[in-house]
């Protein structure tokens, strides 16, 4: 049964309401550590601003780390939530243009730049936090962005290139989102201006929207795919 101390609520709560203490807890460490970093971050500080009992923190995180690296795979989900509206167009190039946008756009805000740069100051001591942080950001990108590209490649000239075949579908969204995001988040993580960087957003992803359909087309045609007649010709 759950008891009131001081405000703080403690104990193991009603079914009904568990998702939303687990978000409040969330939200409420991600404020604290954004706030005060990784190592001036408490559970104790946690709690409170939760209106949630150490035990009930403990009961779901066994620790510190634990608690950042749900906060951190929250804010990966958020940004990660693309659909296929994520990806409009009448062309690949325009298709593909619209999902660098969408990328670009989730992978500036300022949460997610803030919780890289808490992991990345505290690497030198707890080099599995930073680490952890960035493989996680990576699979849960490169599996939404793979998932996205079989999606539309079905429907395009992309269905025919062997770099979207199955096999290669992992590789080729790999190459997409790290050529799209790493360019621009990488100065955001050593603190140029947001406005200047958004400012280069749309000429960074033509070009490298531009770049990456013409490797992919000089890679060649999948086997068995149909041949395609250029129009006029």
């Amino acid at each position: 049964m759950a008891h009131e101390r001081g405000g703080v609520r403690s104990g193991r709560p009603r079914r009904e309401l568990a998702g939303e203490v687990e978000e409040r807890i969330l939200e409420a460490a991600a404020k604290v550590f954004l706030g005060r970093g990784y190592d001036g971050a408490s559970i104790d500080e946690i709690a409170v601003e939760a209106r949630a009992g150490k035990p009930t923190i403990y009961a779901r995180y066994p620790g510190k780390e634990a608690l950042f690296g749900a906060v951190v795979a929250q804010k990966i989900r958020q940004n990660a939530s693309f659909d296929s509206a994520a990806a409009g167009g009448s062309s690949s190039e325009d298709r593909l243009k619209s999902l660098a946008t969408a990328l670009l756009e989730r992978a500036l805000g300022s949460e997610a730049i803030a919780l890289v740069r808490v992991a990345v100051a505290e690497s030198r001591r707890f080099p599995d936090l930073a680490s952890g942080v960035g493989r996680m950001a990576l699979e849960r990108g490169h599996e939404t962005i793979a998932k996205l590209l079989g999606d539309f490649a079905r429907s395009d000239e992309m269905a025919a290139l062997e770099a979207f075949a199955p096999d290669h579908l992992a590789a080729t969204a790999r190459r997409f989102t790290e050529m799209v995001v790493l360019p621009i988040v990488m100065r955001a993580l050593f603190g140029e201006n947001p406005e200047r960087l958004r400012a280069e957003v749309d000429p960074h992803i033509a070009e490298t929207v531009a770049f990456f359909l013409a490797a992919c087309r000089a890679s060649g045609r999948a086997a068995g795919a149909p041949s395609v007649v250029p129009a006029g010709s």
